[in-house]
């Protein structure tokens, strides 16, 4: 199955909903294309929903830091949203939890960019 990959915008937050499995090949591919091309677009704050996602390989795990490091280092911020249960292992086992902002719900994660209230 590949990787689909829906780009929409709430209050001025990018959301990239994410369906399929993200492993070695063209679905990285698709990721890292998706998320530079944000970025190079101006977008500096970008939700991954991986809602949809029902497999992340070691090579998966190493795009979303790749993704990650690519918005820190123009300013912007990526945050994790709906992780399933063996995306959520994944991060666990490699300790990666700790350096995504993860959230359960889309109200919160948008929000989540506003500084006021996330404070």
């Amino acid at each position: 199955m590949s990787l689909k990959i829906d780009t929409r915008e709430v209050a001025h937050v990018t959301i990239l909903d994410i369906t399929g499995r993200i492993v070695l090949g063209d679905e990285i591919g698709d990721l890292r294309d998706a998320v530079h091309s944000l970025v190079a677009d101006g977008k500096k704050k970008i939700i991954l929903n991986l809602a949809g996602v029902e497999y992340i390989d070691s090579s998966g795990v190493g795009e979303l830091v790749s993704c990650y490091t690519t918005v820190r280092n123009a300013g912007g911020e990526l945050k994790l949203l709906n992780l399933t249960q063996k995306v959520q292992d994944v991060l666990y086992v490699t300790k990666l939890y700790t350096v995504f902002d993860i959230k359960d719900d889309e109200f919160t994660a948008v929000k989540s960019f506003d500084y006021f209230f996330a404070k």
